[in-house]
C-alpha cells in the first residue's frame, strides 16, 4: 500500500467518508492509495451498516430483531449469521457482567420513551414493566449457532441498541480490510475503532468527551491503533423527573432507570461490539462495582464520576492513575 525509496514520498491521500444511518452518521477516516476506488469503498461501507440497521433496528418492523420479539415463547426462529453473532456475544457479558448488561431490556426502554412506541415516558407502561416477572436474556434465550436459530424461553423483548453500533463499526472495520485498507479510524457516535495506525505510523487521536449536557467539549485524548473505544453516559439521552435527571441506559436488574454518580464511561477493547455492551454494562453498574468488574475482566475503562459538584477519574488500564501503574 505504501511505497517508499530513499527519494520517494509515501504513496498515500487522505479521505474522509460518510453517511446516515440509524438516526446518526457513520463515519471513516483513511489513507488509501491515490488509485483507490473511493465510490466502491463508500458503497461497501454503507452497505456494511445498513446490513445492521436492517437486522437489528427495533425502529424496522420487518428486521429480524423484530421478528425474533414477535414469536412466542419456545417457537426457534432462524436468524442470520450477523444477528446470531451479537446475540451470542450479547449473552456472554450479560453472563459476566451478572445482568448489569441485559438486552432484554426493551419493555422498559420503550416504556420511558426511549424506543420505538413512544418518544415520552408512560407512568402505566413504566409500572407494568417494572412489575413483570424478571427474566434475563443470559438465563431465558437459547441459542443455536450451529443451526442459526434462537428461541426465546419466556416472552422476552429484545433490544440491542447497547451492542449494535459497536459491531456496526466492525463492519465497517471488515469493508475496509476487504478493500485492502490498512490505515483508518470509523466511527458511529461515540464508538470508534481504528485500522492500524495512520499511514505515517502515528496512531490516531480520539478526544473523549467532557460529560456537559447541551455542549461539546474534550476531557481528554486517546490515541488508538489497532483498537476500539466506546463511551456511554448520561449526558447526552435522558429524562427529567422532577430535580432528577436520569440516564435513558435501563438496569434491568432494578427494573429502574440509571441513577448513580456516573457521568460516562469508556472503555478500550480489541473490537467495538465489546467495548460497547461493556461501556453500557459499567454505566449500569456503577463506580464501586463497576471498577470491582473491570478490573476482574481485565479491562482498560475510565470512569467519569460526579462527585461534589466536580468530575473525578477513575481508571484501569492505560487510564490508571501513573502512581499506581
Amino acid at each position: 500500500m505504501l511505497k517508499t525509496s530513499s527519494d520517494q514520498v509515501p504513496r498515500w491521500r487522505r479521505v474522509n467518508l460518510h453517511g446516515p444511518t440509524m438516526g446518526t452518521r457513520w463515519s471513516v477516516r483513511c489513507d488509501v492509495d491515490p488509485d483507490s476506488d473511493e465510490a466502491a469503498l463508500h458503497q461497501a461501507l454503507a452497505a456494511a451498516v445498513e446490513q445492521v440497521d436492517r437486522q437489528m433496528s427495533p425502529w424496522k418492523p420487518d428486521s429480524d430483531l423484530m421478528r425474533l420479539n414477535r414469536a412466542p415463547p419456545g417457537q426457534w426462529v432462524a436468524l442470520p449469521g450477523e444477528i446470531m453473532a451479537v446475540l451470542g456475544r450479547a449473552l456472554d457479558i450479560a453472563h459476566q457482567s451478572h445482568g448489569a448488561f441485559d438486552p432484554a431490556v426493551g419493555a422498559l426502554v420503550d416504556a420511558w420513551g426511549f424506543g420505538a412506541a413512544r418518544d415520552s415516558p408512560d407512568p402505566a407502561a413504566i409500572r407494568a414493566a417494572a412489575q413483570a416477572v424478571r427474566c434475563p436474556a443470559h438465563e431465558w434465550l437459547e441459542l443455536d449457532q450451529a443451526a442459526g436459530r434462537a428461541c426465546k424461553r419466556a416472552p422476552l423483548q429484545l433490544d440491542l441498541c447497547g451492542i449494535a453500533k459497536g459491531y456496526a463499526v466492525d463492519r465497517m472495520a471488515g469493508a475496509l480490510r476487504s478493500h485492502g485498507v490498512a490505515h483508518a479510524l470509523a466511527a458511529l457516535d461515540g464508538e470508534l475503532r481504528a485500522c492500524g495506525a495512520q499511514a505515517g505510523g502515528r496512531p490516531w487521536a480520539v478526544a473523549l468527551e467532557s460529560p456537559q449536557p447541551g455542549r461539546r467539549a474534550v476531557h481528554g485524548v486517546v490515541e488508538l491503533a489497532n483498537l476500539a473505544v466506546a463511551t456511554s453516559g448520561d449526558y447526552r439521552r435522558f429524562v427529567q423527573v422532577g430535580n432528577v435527571r436520569l440516564s435513558h441506559t435501563v438496569d434491568s436488574r432494578r427494573a429502574v432507570l440509571v441513577n448513580n454518580s456516573v457521568a460516562s464511561v469508556t472503555v478500550l477493547a480489541p473490537d467495538c461490539m465489546s467495548a460497547d455492551a461493556w461501556a453500557t454494562a459499567l454505566l449500569v453498574a456503577g463506580p464501586e462495582e463497576g471498577l470491582v468488574l473491570a478490573q476482574r475482566m481485565g479491562l482498560e475503562v475510565l470512569f467519569l464520576v460526579r462527585r461534589e459538584g466536580r468530575w473525578v477519574d477513575l481508571g484501569l488500564g492505560r487510564f490508571a492513575p501513573i502512581a499506581t501503574r
